[in-house]
């Protein structure tokens, strides 16, 4: 292979480049990308970014490898006959592609979105001068938002269809993030769906992600790139995928398939995508560690490991002031996610054990 080509200058593709390059890749290396800006963590965009206390150049991935940057630059579609990206500016050969594209936000009309660094830059701006702010989806970039807009001194309203914030972590540990949202002054309306004219300053929606995959002509996507375990697209075994646009299967999910949209995967995901990359399909290896993700909302930081949408009920089972630990068994018995609040130390004993997941004894069914 003399011509890798990634598509996405994203954290999952910036983790891929520089897996090639430590694996020995010496070769012709592409990174494109739609935005104008090189790589950029997002977990600071709604938070630190969004509230000043940042510069968009910390926000900014170190990176030293060479590539050929292409920002600025979209591919609308992929020609796999001729192994070619097909973009907005022209055509870009590859003997081994990585598709890391990622998702775009949902939008509302009259209302901003909260995915990438201009959007962040945008909001921020808006954040000087409103003194009211609707907030429509109470998961996590809404309940980030709206404790960020909080400590900023604005009036918050969080809206969302669901009984409380938060849906994966199911109503015990939803009802608690509803509580600390409550503590801090926001108001919330749960159980029904926003109002059409809403009182406020600014309209903020966070109403999940699409994955950018329309590009990926004649791939499976369904709604993500379908791959197998090693991220390599069910379609083309010289086609890979990283990051929240992948759908692959998972043994925590029994070998379904799962769609994954947070940061540490995305990162994982890129390394192994990187490294698969080279390497001749049946010497791949599989993606089998237990997600994780984290959230901070006031002096609060949630954890997560596996998959707390899979478990039939999240209990808490150990609580100690602000401190707690809520585990969850799928339909049978077995352990499938770990929650903590504030309580980094068990939960990492807890992400060990999902390696190898026990049946829990007691178990809610």
């Amino acid at each position: 292979m003399h011509r890798l080509v990634i598509v996405g200058a994203s954290l999952a593709g910036l983790r891929a480049a520089q897996a090639a390059r430590a694996a020995g890749y010496a070769g012709e290396l592409t990174i494109i990308g739609d935005e104008p800006h090189k790589p950029y963590t997002r977990p600071p965009l709604s938070k630190e970014l969004l509230a000043g206390a940042h510069t968009p150049e910390q926000t900014a991935f170190p990176h030293e490898f060479d590539a050929d940057w292409r920002l600025g630059e979209t591919a609308t579609g992929l020609d796999r006959e001729a192994k070619e990206v097909v973009t907005d500016k022209g055509r870009v050969p590859y003997d081994r592609l990585i598709v890391a594209t990622g998702t775009r936000a949902r939008t509302l009309p009259g209302a901003r979105t909260l995915r990438t660094l201009d959007d962040a830059l945008e909001l921020q701006a808006e954040f000087k001068t409103a003194k009211s702010i609707a907030i429509i989806g109470a998961g996590f970039i809404g309940c980030e938002v709206a404790a960020t807009a909080r400590k900023h001194g604005l009036e918050v309203t969080l809206y969302d269809i669901a009984e409380q914030p938060l849906t994966p972590l199911g109503p015990e540990l939803g009802a608690l993030c509803a509580d600390l949202h409550r503590e801090h002054g926001v108001t919330l309306q749960l159980g029904a769906p926003a109002p059409q004219d809403l009182d406020a300053d600014l309209v903020v929606a966070g109403l999940g992600a699409i994955p950018n995959t329309e590009w990926l002509t004649g791939l499976t996507t369904d709604p993500g790139l379908v791959c197998d375990a090693t991220l390599t697209s069910v379609d083309d075994p010289d086609v890979l995928g990283a990051g929240d646009l992948v759908s692959w299967p998972h043994p925590l999910a029994q070998g379904d398939r799962i769609r994954v949209e947070h940061w540490t995967v995305a990162a994982e995901h890129g390394q192994l995508a990187g490294r698969n990359a080279l390497v001749e399909p049946h010497e791949r290896k599989p993606h089998i560690t237990p997600p994780y993700f984290w959230s901070d909302q006031y002096d609060v930081k949630i954890q997560a490991v596996g998959l707390p949408s899979r478990a039939t009920r999240l209990e808490i089972v150990e609580r100690e002031g602000n401190r707690l630990v809520a585990v969850g068994a799928d339909e049978h018995g077995r352990l499938v996610a770990a929650v903590a609040f504030n309580n980094a130390k068990k939960l990492g004993q807890y992400r060990r054990q999902l390696v190898d997941p026990p049946v829990l004894s007691g178990a809610h069914s």
